[in-house]
């Protein structure tokens, strides 16, 4: 297990019964999770500032206090815009800092240019922290309000050198191998379901390991490294380092649940995360 215990401006207070507690600054919310299985020692919706309920297949935020509309947290100087949405999202997932540290310090140490391809990118933190590394980044994702999103996070941080494109990410890739564009390092953060913009359907299980063997052929000659991110329910870490090895080799891969830490002493699983990483 990988823990995101870096951050200062968010944090796990309390879970219990399917729910968890979060500060996010000084805003406290409380959102459904499912791997929260165990029992809660307290109330978790006494005074709390919004909470989110499922309801009739989707759900609906409640407000116990007049909240902005969005706001934004800080991890190790990058700035991130929380905004809560609909199904219970707040376009952050803090977990993921474990992902930005790591890739952050490959680029970092790379000691040349490093040009970082991010596959269903969301609202960017990927993106916004491998640009700051030094990488040159291009952002894609189907969804055009998430890119929408990710564009703010990457101003609000003073970066302006990310490419941001709205499309179906194997159309992408399937164009820049005909254009013989390549990138040095790979990030892909799949849904488990989901839908292009011309209705291109995607299953995880189907899926994954014939769409990574596609990303293989835009890897550049000398690559850095390929991060694979999964919050499908049941996939375990070694099946990400599988479809990894499988595809790139053996040598130097890892794969492990990761986790956020909270106030009880616990550790909320949060996902799965792989890595395959060359030592050039």
């Amino acid at each position: 297990m990988r823990v995101a215990d870096s951050w200062k401006d968010y944090q796990v207070i309390a879970t219990g019964d399917g729910e968890k507690l979060e500060t996010w600054g000084n805003v406290s919310l409380l959102r459904p999770d499912p791997q929260v299985i165990w029992h809660k020692k307290r109330d978790l919706k006494k005074g709390v500032d919004a909470f989110y309920e499922r309801k009739d297949g989707g759900g609906l935020w409640h407000y116990n206090k007049q909240i902005p509309q969005q706001w934004t947290i800080s991890w190790q100087g990058l700035k991130f815009i929380v905004k809560p949405m609909g199904f219970k999202h707040t376009g952050i997932f803090p977990e993921q800092a474990v992902n930005w540290q790591m890739m952050g310090d490959l680029i970092k140490n790379a000691g040349r240019p490093i040009k970082v391809l991010n596959l269903f990118a969301y609202t960017g933190g990927a993106s916004v922290a491998c640009s700051r590394a030094g990488a040159q980044v291009t952002h894609i994702d189907a969804s055009k309000g998430m890119v929408e999103r990710a564009k703010e996070n990457a101003q609000i941080n003073g970066i302006t050198n990310i490419r941001f494109i709205v499309e179906d990410c194997a159309k992408f890739i399937e164009r820049e191998i005909r254009r013989g564009n390549t990138y040095d390092a790979i990030i892909m953060d799949p849904p488990s379901y989901g839908r292009g913009p011309s209705g291109e359907m995607w299953k995880l299980e189907d899926n994954l390991a014939d769409f990574v063997e596609l990303t293989k052929k835009v890897l550049s000659d000398k690559p850095l490294f390929v991060l694979i991110n999964s919050y499908t329910t049941g996939l375990q870490p070694t099946v990400i380092a599988n479809i990894l090895k499988s595809v790139f080799g053996n040598e130097n891969v890892e794969a492990d649940e990761i986790g956020l830490p909270t106030q009880e002493g616990l550790i909320l699983p949060c996902g799965a995360s792989g890595v395959k990483i060359w030592k050039n």
